[in-house]
């Protein structure tokens, strides 16, 4: 075969390549397709945004019910939170997830792995060879049998806001109402007042301190 012949060859061959051999897909995360119930907030397409994401849907689910401060479960393709979540809400935790445990903060690619040495969780890097430490931000655990006391500091996820305009979290069986506060955002709080489950409390500034 002439040299000419062999060139026409591998033109035509690589006329016949799809585009997706040719050229990088941009990464592309789902946006959580939120559907609410009473008190049950779902994500819809949870399956599909752990697949994007190559991650395990139990560790993403795990992050997300302590981020959010709301038990729930794995259900099919689908995560089930017993509580009511605001869609922005869900979708800041994903993208906080996804520069977290995912994206590498070299080269921006989601070509990453989660390797444990010891008890650090290493993010390390398929495309170009970097490692990091992941660092997870601490938030407040909720013992099952705690007991709110007047002084004490939580952080709080505000769920609502009642008639007089305060918010309202909650942290087990306990009702707490936040002054100056709107739903969605996540703060920590001062307990002033504790009247059986309900509790009354302001906003704690690092300054109070």
């Amino acid at each position: 075969m002439s040299d000419d012949e062999y060139l026409a060859l591998l033109e035509r061959a690589k006329q016949k390549l799809p585009e997706k051999i040719e050229k990088h897909e941009r990464f592309s995360v789902p946006e959580p397709d939120v559907f609410q119930e009473g008190k049950t907030t779902m994500i819809r397409n949870f399956a599909d945004i752990a697949d994007a994401l190559r991650r395990e849907p139990t560790h993403l689910l795990q992050y997300l019910l302590r981020e959010l401060g709301a038990p729930g479960y794995i259900e099919g393709t689908r995560a089930v939170f017993k509580a009511k979540l605001a869609e922005n809400q869900i979708a800041d935790r994903i993208r906080d997830y996804t520069e977290t445990f995912v994206l590498c903060s070299e080269c921006g690619r989601p070509d990453t792995h989660i390797v444990k040495e010891g008890r650090i969780l290493i993010l390390e890097c398929e495309a170009c060879g970097a490692h990091r430490p992941v660092n997870v931000k601490k938030v407040t655990k909720v013992d099952e049998k705690l007991t709110l006391k007047e002084g004490d500091v939580y952080e709080v996820l505000i769920e609502d806001v009642g008639r007089k305009g305060d918010g309202i979290a909650r942290l087990n069986e306990y009702i707490i109402y936040v002054p100056g506060t709107v739903k969605g955002i996540r703060t920590k709080v001062k307990i002033n007042k504790v009247a059986g489950n309900v509790a009354f409390a302001s906003v704690f500034m690092e300054s109070n301190r």
